[in-house]
This record gives structure tokens, C-alpha cells and sequence, in this order.
């Protein structure tokens, strides 16, 4: 295990009603706000009500700027920033999923700089302060909600690329697993693969003698894997919908991938997909993590057996630990598709004309590679894709 720093800072309030408390929360961190948010959904529930009223009562004002898209637009965070400067508002308040939350994180550094917040995602420096996050989380996804990162889409050139800051930590965020009840179910499937990625992606690691976060990641990997078919199933079951969110939570705010480097790579090859095509995240990783495991699997078969016997329940054959590991392929295969998600290039209507420009782009020109568990260069990066197909 190696040595590591662990602390993170976002106070979680969860359960029935607590968007209740939003105003109070708000409060405490800046009396003017913006308000961001998606489309019409949280008009339509009733959670934009419910917001509004909790602000009114605990004397916050508030500016919105609704509008951010999956994949959320490097063009509306710069409105955003704009809104904060000349409004002096004090807060970003996200309501919605983390493409919100996302977005709003991008206002955040960016409203308190003179340059542009883009510059942060090129690599160019790193931000020195931001103004603080509050979210009410509106689908168990990204976990963007207790995370230090941030990914946003460059219309300019269709760059998709990320920032991690612990200063973008939310300050607090509201988890009602009711808010899910009304989701559409593509959005649930993208959102227990983008959970499933997040933990598969810390949980292959070069790093030894960590058995106890194996056990937690291989825990928080079941948990997703029975409970999505059952939220799928049944929309407004509590329990189900209770388990997914906080699973989801904890899977990407750090505390699994202490002692451990994860790998990374298969996110940063989807990110070159859906920032051409504007697939959605979730769905995009349906498809590349398969195709990762079979050109990686031979660096550590172990790994991948374990991984198959202990989440996927293969029967481990000890004298083909390969064979093993396929099958517990062949069942995260069999785990998208019957939560309604593809597991090749064409089930997202994507084409194999531009594989080169996207591994061009994710491996910045073959300048340098991506991924921990194996180093990929553009030829393998371009691999991968092509195992997608």
C-alpha cells in the first residue's frame, strides 16, 4: 500500500426531504447566489419550487442560469463567469446531476480569475481559489457531488478534458434518493456504468498489498451491479434507489483509492468520444472499458480473475485464470446490455473513420501515454477503439 493524504471536506445530508434545508446551507456560504441548473426537470418536479422557497426563507437571493447540456459547455460556464463577476455573487448552487455540477465547479474557478478558466483544463497553471459549490444531487452518476473534479466540453476544437482541485470540493451536498424516481431509464443506465467505471478504474492497480480497499471496491461494485436492475425495475423504490446514490458517492470522493493508483485510461478515451459525438458519458464507457480489459488483460490475469470471481461470481478455474477473467468480461458485457446499454462503437452510432483523431487527441499527439495499470501510446490507445468496434 503506499503512503497517501486523505481528507475530504463535503458535508453529505441525506435522505427524505433534506432539499428542505438548502436555503439554510446556502446561507452559510453567501447570501447571493446562482442558481444553475439543466433543462425543464427540475421545474416540472417541483425541486426548482422547493429550492426557490428554501432560499426565499433564509433571506438568499439568487441569479439562474439554466441550460447545461451532458457534456456541459465550455460556452455556458463562460456566461456563468460572467454572471458571478457582475453580479457579485458569492455561491455557485448546483441542482442537478454532475454535468451540473461539473459546470458549476468551471464558474467557480473561473469567476475569481482575470484569465480564462479554459487555461485549467489546457494544463496551464492550476487555480489558486474558487468560490464555494453547494449541490442538490438530482441522479446518482458522476460523483461529481463529493469529488475534486471537473470535466468540460470545448465546442472549439471538440476537447473534452478535466481539472482536479481540492478547492472545488462541494461545501455540501443534498442527497434525496426521491429525486431519482422520475429519471428517464437511459439516464439510470448511464449512471450505474459511469458509477461501475469509477470503481473498475481504481480497483486495477499495479500497487500490492491492498486487499482491504480490493474488498471495498469489490463491495461498492456489487452493490451497483444488483441494485441498478432493481431501481430499473422499480423507480420509486427507496431502499434500492438509497444504496445506488450513496454507492455512487462514495465511489468517486477519493476515500477508494487510498494506498492505490488507478489507471484512468478507458475515461480518458471515452472523453475523445463523446467530446466528437456528444454520446453520453456513461454510455461511451459501456463501450470502452470491455474493449480496455481485453487489450490489457494479459499485463496482470490474476487481477482480472479476482475481479471476475469475486464480483461477477465466475467460478475461478485455477488452471486457466485466463478463462476466468473473460468470463467476468463476458458478464460486465451482459450487465450493460440488460440494463439497456451497448457495448460497441456502433450501438452509439459512432463511426471507425475517426478512431486516429481521437487517439491523436487523447494521447496529445503520441506526445505522451494514458492509463496507470498499462502505459498506452496512441498505437494502443487506437487498439482499444478498434476492439470496440
Amino acid at each position: 500500500m503506499d503512503n497517501f493524504d486523505f481528507g475530504n471536506p463535503t458535508r453529505i445530508i441525506f435522505g427524505r426531504g433534506t432539499e428542505a434545508r438548502v436555503g439554510a446551507l446556502t446561507a452559510a456560504h453567501a447570501k447571493k447566489v446562482l442558481l444553475h441548473f439543466g433543462g425543464g426537470s427540475i421545474k416540472a418536479s417541483g425541486l426548482y419550487d422547493r429550492v426557490a422557497a428554501s432560499l426565499k426563507a433564509a433571506g438568499v437571493e439568487w441569479v439562474e442560469l439554466g441550460g447545461v447540456k451532458p457534456n456541459p459547455r465550455l460556452s455556458l460556464v463562460r456566461e456563468g463567469v460572467r454572471l458571478c463577476k457582475e453580479k457579485g455573487l458569492g455561491m455557485i448552487l448546483a441542482v442537478g446531476g454532475g454535468s451540473v455540477i461539473d459546470s458549476a465547479k468551471a464558474i467557480a474557478m473561473g469567476a475569481v480569475i482575470e484569465g480564462d478558466v479554459w487555461d485549467f483544463y489546457l494544463g496551464k497553471g492550476e487555480p489558486a481559489k474558487a468560490l464555494p459549490v453547494g449541490t442538490v444531487l438530482t441522479i446518482p452518476a458522476a460523483g461529481s457531488e463529493s469529488s475534486t473534479g471537473t470535466v468540460i466540453t470545448n465546442e472549439d476544437g471538440q476537447l473534452k478534458r478535466a481539472v482536479n482541485s481540492e478547492l472545488i470540493y462541494p461545501r455540501f451536498s443534498i442527497l434525496n434518493p426521491e429525486l431519482c424516481f422520475t429519471l428517464p431509464r437511459f439516464q439510470v443506465a448511464c449512471g450505474a456504468a459511469d458509477i461501475m467505471a469509477h470503481l473498475m478504474e481504481r480497483y486495477f492497480t499495479r500497487v500490492e498489498n491492498v486487499e482491504f480497499t480490493d474488498r471495498l471496491l469489490e463491495a461498492t461494485m456489487k452493490t451497483i451491479a444488483l441494485k441498478a436492475p432493481v431501481a430499473l425495475a422499480n423507480p420509486r423504490d427507496y431502499d434500492a434507489w438509497a444504496e445506488f446514490m450513496w454507492a455512487g458517492t462514495i465511489a468517486h470522493n477519493n476515500l477508494l483509492n487510498t494506498g492505490r493508483v488507478g489507471d484512468w485510461a478507458s475515461h480518458d478515451i471515452e472523453h475523445e468520444i463523446s467530446g466528437i459525438y456528444d454520446v453520453a458519458h456513461g454510455a461511451g464507457l459501456a463501450v470502452v472499458f470491455p474493449a480496455w480489459m481485453k487489450h490489457t488483460l494479459a499485463q496482470d490475469v490474476s487481477r482480472f480473475a479476482q475481479w471476475a470471481a469475486r464480483v461477477w461470481n465466475v467460478d475461478a478455474d485455477f488452471a486457466d485464470l485466463e478463462a476466468t477473467a473473460r468470463q467476468g468480461i463476458e458478464r460486465l458485457e451482459a450487465w450493460y446490455r440488460a440494463i439497456g446499454l451497448g457495448t460497441k462503437l456502433g450501438d452509439l452510432k459512432v463511426g471507425t473513420d475517426r478512431l486516429d483523431e481521437m487517439a491523436s487527441k487523447c494521447t496529445d499527439g503520441d506526445r505522451h501515454t494514458v492509463g496507470n495499470f498499462v502505459k498506452l501510446d496512441k498505437a494502443a490507445v487506437r487498439k482499444v477503439l478498434e476492439l470496440a468496434k
